[in-house]
């Protein structure tokens, strides 16, 4: 089963590090968020990558040209060009880095990786900005046992969010921005059919508006419900945040070894 990640975004609200790089090579505990979250995946057994790509869509592709190099100690050799690593920490990932627009939406990054996914097969797909102590294997198991389109990670967030209202294991509607507790939101860590991508219709489409209503009309979204540790990192606050829990070794979301 192949991992979407939706990398391509300008990340407005963290301009303090996105100006230089995007937001999904933004550091925690000197790794890109990006990279914890392909460990979480990849704990559960999923290697197969593809970055959706589109603001400095470059530093992406030289990230993982370079990633042994980023991640070990090396020995060079200058006169034979040479490079001997030592202590190598590469993942056994396969990464596919699309660059899928500048101006793209959320939607259009989607539709414009199709061809990289096989039609007959599930894929999952989650944001490169936010991460997680999600069971990806249960949620997958989830999602084949209801034969539905489509299934969101539903989250319990500040209500700040909108959220997304439940009838048992689906999706009935979308609620903007309540003021109540006790509702769940997109976390992202989607499961999804590649028919969906039939409702994107071109590279404006906003996946969470109407592709996932669409899905909640034909009552073909369940909700995966996650009651552990789910965070954005949308500002520089959260983003330390973040880099508190990396560096206290109490990383909820670090679930690999």
């Amino acid at each position: 089963m192949k991992v979407v990640i939706l990398a391509g975004g300008l990340g407005s609200r963290l301009a303090e590090e996105t100006i230089l790089r995007p937001k999904p090579l933004v550091e925690i505990g000197e790794k890109p968020i990006l990279w914890h979250i392909m460990n979480i995946y990849s704990h559960h057994g999923l290697t197969d990558f593809i970055i959706c790509a589109g603001y400095k869509s470059y530093m992406i592709k030289e990230y993982f040209v370079n990633l042994i190099l980023h991640h070990s100690d090396v020995t060079i050799e200058l006169g034979t060009r040479q490079i001997e690593y030592h202590q190598r920490e590469a993942p056994p990932w396969r990464v596919t880095v699309v660059d899928t627009g500048l101006n793209s939406m959320t939607g259009g990054r989607i539709r414009r990786v199709r061809d990289y996914l096989d039609p007959n097969e599930p894929f999952c797909l989650t944001y490169g900005d936010g991460v997680g102590d999600v069971d990806i294997s249960a949620e997958i198991a989830f999602h084949r046992s209801h034969g539905l389109k489509a299934t969101m990670c539903a989250v319990s967030p500040p209500g700040r969010f909108g959220a997304a209202a439940l009838d048992g294991h689906l999706v009935s509607k979308f609620l903007e921005k309540p003021k109540g507790d006790g509702q769940r939101i997109n976390g992202g860590f989607f499961v999804l059919d590649p028919s969906v991508i039939d409702l994107i219709e071109d590279d404006m489409t906003v996946w969470e508006n109407e592709p996932l209503n669409a899905l909640v009309d034909n009552r073909q979204l369940a909700a995966y419900r996650h009651d552990g540790f789910w965070q954005p990192m949308d500002t520089l606050r959260e983003r330390m945040m973040l880099e508190d829990l990396w560096n206290s070794g109490r990383a909820p979301w670090k679930v690999w070894d």
